[in-house]
């Protein structure tokens, strides 16, 4: 990954690729503000798929625990952007 750190709107525009090409949802429901289960769709399978896809993403590991509380896209934008912020 480049020395740049992606701002939270590239991470958003990544998190979107995954979850249409991943999870067939529609682009335009991916909001900052749509709910992963509730408004998308996804399950807990679903969302350790998108975890191993974030990790190929980041180039980290990304702790299970961390993503618990996750609830919506935005909170997994903040989450990843977190991530990709903090030095290795």
């Amino acid at each position: 990954m480049a020395d740049a750190t992606p701002d939270k709107a590239e991470v958003l525009a990544t998190l979107t690729r995954y979850l249409v090409e991943m999870f067939e949802v529609p682009e335009e429901a991916v909001t900052p503000e749509a709910h992963l289960f509730e408004d998308l769709d996804l399950d807990s399978i679903d969302a350790v798929d998108l975890v191993v896809r974030l990790q190929d993403y980041t180039g980290r590991k990304i702790p299970v625990a961390e993503f618990k509380s996750v609830r919506t896209v935005g909170d997994v934008v903040d989450q990843v952007h977190a991530l990709l912020a903090t030095p290795t």
